[in-house]
């Protein structure tokens, strides 16, 4: 999402390489680049004159010591700034002193609010929590048939009320909630296409009627600075309480992550990377100014493999390793896993410089697709002994995933050599347990 603006801002940094100390004719330069790639991202034009005027002060009030260049200590204010723009540190949901917390979803119609309060739900059942979700768009077709579906699929309760009101349906999915003790009431409220007075006043009444701890503002990342305008009137009307970032895995410039919080005063919450109902993620202001800076964001790569991690199948993968017994089936389990945590460009793209490398090149996620036909394609027999696949079973194989001979023979080929890297490295001093028992640490404390 941000390959233009840090493509940009490292134009800008360039500006200072080489240089001796910070001037303020060298800092203005590079700075009136900064400005032009804040602009072109679609920042609000208040944040873009505040950003540039506290970087520009800050770098001429500071002297270069030591071996630090110019370059580093702009990277470093500039960092500082985005983290500041966006909201220092993160915001947690509100918790009632006596449940059910009752948390609203507002927006416009495709700004993803229903697919949010999905996820949402499935977040807090993996802390442990019993949601409840509340079918209280009425208006849009197949809203609460979607919404159910969703809920189906991570087994969370619907409320719904067929032919009552918002308003009503609001008001008794709480004594519903009561009754049946669930710990949460998430509220999806009808959106519209464009902001209109009807609209204003039934979320309004109904965060009159059941007074919820949060009130979140579900803000498509798509639509760019218009968001901001829209975000302003939800909170003027309505009162929101917290803002959700939609499709950041999109095309969107950036800009309404780095305005909505210094322009509403509302602090993001969360943010939803890709389709899966699993991508949704707590906003880390410090971690997403990292990967605009092409520094990569390694502590959510490592929390997205501890939700995966397993200690006792890492154990037992590294025995079956250890006994050269590791098989097709094996190869298949990890796939899905790496396949759960997310896109391989997401993934790669938290990786420190990878983002800089990869910019322009094209990664194929229905690679993973194509392995897995043709392994599914395999008899248990087969994938538990690759060695005994000859020319017949490939052809058939390749037949059964729809792929070719070619597919088949360059896939064997490739966990042959795999079995041989496994092989070379746990005859040796590197044990495959430590890097498994260095998250299963990180994940204790």
């Amino acid at each position: 999402m941000f390959e233009r603006l840090q493509s940009r801002l490292e134009e800008a940094i360039k500006r200072l390489r080489g240089q001796a100390r910070i001037t303020e004719e060298n800092i203005t330069e590079a700075l009136a680049e900064v400005r032009r790639a804040l602009l072109d991202a679609d920042v609000h034009v208040d944040v873009v004159r505040r950003f540039v005027e506290d970087v520009k002060a800050k770098a001429i009030g500071t002297e270069v010591k030591g071996k630090v260049l110019p370059e580093q200590l702009i990277v470093k204010i500039i960092y500082d700034e985005l983290v500041s723009i966006m909201g220092t540190s993160k915001s947690d949901l509100a918790h009632a002193a006596q449940p059910p917390t009752v948390i609203m979803a507002v927006g416009l119609q495709g700004s993803g609010k229903t697919t949010f309060v999905a996820k949402l739900a499935a977040f807090l059942r993996k802390k442990g929590q019993q949601p409840l979700l509340v079918a209280a768009d009425i208006y849009r077709p197949a809203a609460i048939e979607q919404l159910k579906m969703l809920a189906s699929t991570i087994n969370v309760p619907v409320f719904s009320m067929e032919g009552a009101d918002p308003l009503n349906i609001a008001r008794e999915s709480l004594q519903y909630a009561r009754k049946f003790a669930r710990t949460h009431v998430i509220v999806d409220t009808a959106g519209r296409l464009a902001i209109d007075e009807p609209m204003m006043q039934e979320v309004a009444a109904i965060r009159q009627a059941i007074s919820p701890h949060e009130v979140l503002y579900v803000c498509d990342a798509m639509v760019g600075q218009d968001a901001v305008g829209t975000a302003k009137t939800f909170d003027e009307r309505v009162g929101i309480t917290g803002i959700v970032l939609t499709k950041l895995d999109g095309d969107a410039r950036g800009g309404a992550a780095l305005s909505l919080r210094y322009v509403v005063g509302k602090p993001i919450k969360f943010v939803s990377t890709g389709e899966k109902l699993e991508s949704l993620e707590v906003f880390h202001p410090d971690r997403l100014a990292s990967r605009i800076l092409g520094m990569g964001d390694i502590v959510s790569f490592v929390e997205r493999a501890q939700q995966e991690y397993d200690e006792a199948k890492a154990a037992e993968l590294e025995e079956k390793i250890r006994k050269r017994e590791f098989n097709f089936e094996d190869f298949l389990e990890q796939i899905r896993l790496i396949r759960r945590m997310g896109s391989i460009r997401e993934l790669l793209g938290m990786l420190p410089g990878m983002d800089k490398a990869l910019r322009g090149v094209e990664i194929d996620e229905r690679a993973f697709t194509k392995i897995e036909a043709m392994i599914l394609s395999m008899t248990p027999q087969e994938r538990r002994n690759p060695r005994i696949i000859n020319g017949s079973r490939r052809l058939r194989i390749a037949r059964g995933s729809g792929t070719t001979v070619q597919d088949v023979n360059r896939l064997l080929k490739q966990f042959e050599e795999m079995q041989k890297l496994m092989r070379a490295v746990t005859s040796g001093k590197l044990k495959l347990r430590n890097m498994p028992a260095m998250i299963g640490a990180s994940k204790r404390r």
